[in-house]
């Protein structure tokens, strides 16, 4: 078959013509230019849009492995304490004794958890988080044969106390991102501010979950599952160790108490806050018949800190006086709503005090990030997160003093003074405050 020789215009060797085809026309095959395709202006370049901070944040190698591990270990933080009650109470019959077996735990943890923070930055997170997970977890399945075996309530005290050597898998992982960022304040805040979320996240799915399993399930369910998480996400937190702060064996000097003494009483306050709330809700919803409401009310409170606190981290840090002033504000708003008698005003006010607590939460821990000395920065997370316990168990005890002499919605002006009381202490705090989170 004869062929015809492919022409040689100038269109053909242009670069920007379409690369030739073949086609046949009668019996001759032809070699033409294809089409040019002509580019609709929609489809023309479009900048490259920016990658948001969380996206970033989690781009640098090896932060999705150890958040992973950081939020399968923190679940249980949030299960322990309602799991022993309801394990306790249901075999043995007494909320009295599983009320103390608790409140001792807690009080051996406020003792025992600074101790192992400060082992944790000297010797570094794996080689001493693992085996304090180990104990604590062996404490909890001790607690669980006890409790079955109807062994002395001695062994049920012995037993919970040993899970406080659980260490604070929060500030571990703060001081990891600390590491990570100590060169971007920018970064910083928005990691601080997941944090914080996370924190939330995990009280607020917590006690639910333990709730479900020891009902649904057995009594021990909820423990046993606790104590399964927390070991698992430890080993996975601790085996991405590139990420993990270098341990400051040779760092002496001060214990962080004295740099952190201004910011503790805040914590302080901040915890009798949040206690106060807890305690007057659950009783002022009961008062009205709405008891079976309580889970879920509590959980809008906690669910509107996280989606705040995910927020916050996509903006520029306030100060911290002008995170606790929206704190007092937003906190008298629980009170004004029960004295309507009204469900949906309550809960409405219960989100918005929620999602008041994340900015300053977000902020307060930076100032600790920002004041503890070098090589003790899990310490100083730690003693910041005992003292904000301490003033939850104080909390609760006042908000139950208060509801049996004046009712259920007086003692909502017990969170409200918390704030103000932590906002005056902020205020005497001269420098503590005056520095945005970032810092």
């Amino acid at each position: 078959m004869p062929t015809s020789p492919p022409s040689a215009s100038p269109s053909s060797t242009s670069p920007s013509s379409a690369a030739p085809f073949m086609a046949v026309s009668g019996s001759t095959l032809v070699l033409a230019a294809a089409p040019a395709r002509q580019e609709h202006p929609a489809r023309a370049v479009r900048p490259t849009r920016a990658p948001g901070p969380y996206r970033r944040l989690f781009a640098l190698p090896g932060t999705r492995g150890f958040t992973t591990g950081n939020l399968i270990a923190r679940l249980p933080m949030g299960m322990f304490g309602v799991s022993a009650v309801m394990m306790i109470a249901g075999q043995r019959g007494s909320y009295a004794l599983a009320g103390a077996v608790v409140a001792a735990g807690l009080a051996a943890t406020a003792l025992v958890a600074p101790w192992t923070a400060r082992l944790v930055d000297r010797y570094g997170q794996a080689r001493v988080a693992v085996p304090a997970t180990l104990i604590a977890v062996l404490g909890s399945l001790s607690l669980i044969a006890c409790v079955r075996a109807e062994a002395p309530a001695w062994t049920l005290f012995a037993s919970y106390a040993a899970t406080a050597t659980t260490p604070n898998i929060g500030g571990m992982s703060r001081a990891r991102w600390t590491h990570l960022l100590r060169d971007d304040p920018a970064s910083r805040h928005t990691a601080m501010s997941f944090e914080q979320a996370a924190d939330e996240l995990a009280y607020m799915l917590g006690p639910v979950a333990a709730a479900f399993l020891c009902t649904a399930a057995f009594p021990e369910a909820g423990t046993l599952a606790g104590a399964v998480l927390l070991l698992t996400g430890m080993l996975v937190f601790t085996a991405h160790r590139a990420t993990e702060p270098p341990p400051a064996p040779a760092v002496r000097g001060p214990s962080p108490l004295r740099a952190l003494g201004g910011l503790l009483p805040l914590f302080l306050a901040l915890g009798a806050m949040f206690g106060s709330m807890e305690i007057t809700s659950i009783a002022h919803l009961g008062a009205h018949g709405l008891g079976g409401l309580s889970g879920p009310v509590l959980a809008l409170q906690a669910a509107g800190s996280c989606a705040a606190g995910l927020l916050y981290g996509t903006l520029r840090p306030r100060t911290l006086l002008v995170c606790l002033g929206v704190l007092a504000l937003a906190m008298t708003l629980p009170l004004a709503a029960a004295v309507t008698g009204s469900l949906l005003p309550l809960a409405l006010a219960l989100l918005l005090a929620g999602m008041a607590t994340a900015p300053v939460m977000v902020t307060a821990m930076s100032r600790i990030h920002a004041l503890t000395p070098p090589g003790r920065l899990n310490e100083g997370m730690t003693l910041a997160v005992t003292a904000l316990f301490a003033g939850i168990a104080a909390g609760s005890a006042a908000a139950g003093s208060a509801i049996d002499h004046w009712g259920t919605t007086t003692p909502y002006a017990l969170p409200a003074g918390a704030a103000v009381l932590a906002l005056g202490l902020a205020r005497t705090g001269g420098s503590v405050a005056k520095h945005p989170a970032a810092g």
